[in-house]
């Protein structure tokens, strides 16, 4: 069995993030344009792809075993291996490293889609909350998001000029590094704060736009990682953990399950330096959260693609923060880097791959 830095991260694409793309919910019309980008980046072809894992939601898309249609992204032969998990891809590319590690692939392929268009996700993210006590009240995913920050407000954890400087950075970045962005451009926060509240004490820059799009990742064993990237970025850390769905029996101003899992990944030695963290925040207060809990300074620097707030597709946002943080040490732009998914209210679970230019 190979150890966790014998895989690394090969290549990495995404699709346009876009308020209502024009593909269907099974996503291929997303996928096969990226799949062409990382194989065009590697020599691969679609035949050395020793397994196949994608991530999206058939409750999404509205009907059973959605993600079937999605294969025909893959195409029907040769046979391929092939997984699915009913998560976002970055939790595929968390299995598609494991099938590496036991030696059942040598290559994987991890993709994630969602067409968020097609549902009514303010509504409909309610029903993953507790679905004895909150779940009939059909409380709004903007409104749960609310109360978390007005609590940290009210602690003096952050301040709403915080988080619109968060917002206002977020669209600066994406507009420099990330064309592929739904929202970019240059803004205050001061401009930002004279927005109107859409859930007091938050704005319509502090939620992260729902998205139609797609992301894909490849890795690949130690002994073929070199022959297709010049510099890969080698996986040293990939762990997940989970809180409880019971929002009452939560601190909200914590995120205990980001920290347990940075940990498990060897994050947080102080001879590490991350420069820099790509982090899955829905909405602005969650990134000051995520930073204070994993002990980031202001010398790491975070989401240098724009993050979700620039760009939020169901199901493919927290395998783009891993293929950007990625991204950033394939570039040669860091040396060590961190890639963050999350699901579920208030930061429920949490996902972190720690990545290193030197195997």
């Amino acid at each position: 069995m190979s150890t966790a830095a014998d895989v690394a991260v090969v290549a990495f694409a995404q699709s346009p993030c876009e308020a209502k793309g024009d593909g269907a919910t099974g996503g291929v019309e997303m996928l096969v344009p990226i799949f062409a980008e990382v194989f065009a980046k590697t020599g691969l072809t679609k035949n050395d792809i020793g397994f196949w894992c994608s991530g999206s939601s058939d409750y999404l898309a509205g009907r059973a075993f959605s993600f079937v249609q999605a294969v025909d992204a893959i195409g029907a032969y040769p046979p391929a291996m092939e997984s699915h998990v009913e998560m976002d891809g970055a939790w595929a590319l968390y299995e598609a490293w494991v099938k590496i590690l036991t030696g059942d692939a040598e290559i994987a392929l991890a993709y994630g889609f969602g067409k968020s268009s097609a549902a009514e996700l303010n509504r409909v993210l309610a029903l993953q909350l507790d679905p004895y006590l909150l779940a009939p009240l059909w409380p709004d995913a903007t409104s749960v998001a609310a109360l978390q920050a007005r609590c940290g407000i009210e602690a003096g954890r952050w301040s709403e000029r915080d988080m619109a400087e968060v917002a206002a950075r977020s669209r600066a970045s994406a507009a420099a590094n990330n064309p592929r962005a739904q929202l970019r451009g240059s803004t205050t926060a001061a401009e930002l704060l004279t927005q109107p509240y859409v859930a007091d004490p938050l704005r319509e820059n502090d939620c992260a736009p729902y998205s139609d799009g797609a992301a894909v990742v490849i890795i690949a064993a130690a002994h073929r990682a070199g022959e297709l990237c010049a510099r890969p970025a080698w996986i040293t850390g990939f762990e997940h953990r989970t809180d409880t769905a019971r929002l009452g029996a939560r601190d909200p101003l914590a995120a205990p399950s980001a920290k347990l899992a940075a940990a498990a990944a060897g994050l947080g030695h102080q001879h590490d330096r991350v420069d820099v963290a790509e982090l899955h925040a829905p909405f602005s207060h969650q990134e000051i959260l995520l930073r204070q809990a994993l002990g980031f300074g202001e010398d790491v620097a975070v989401n240098p693609s724009g993050g979700a707030l620039c760009g939020n597709p169901m199901f493919a946002a927290g395998l783009s923060r891993i293929g950007w943080a990625a991204q950033a040490i394939i570039a040669g732009q860091a040396d060590r880097a961190v890639g963050h998914a999350t699901s579920g209210p208030w930061l429920q679970q949490n996902l972190i791959a720690v990545m290193t230019g030197r195997p």
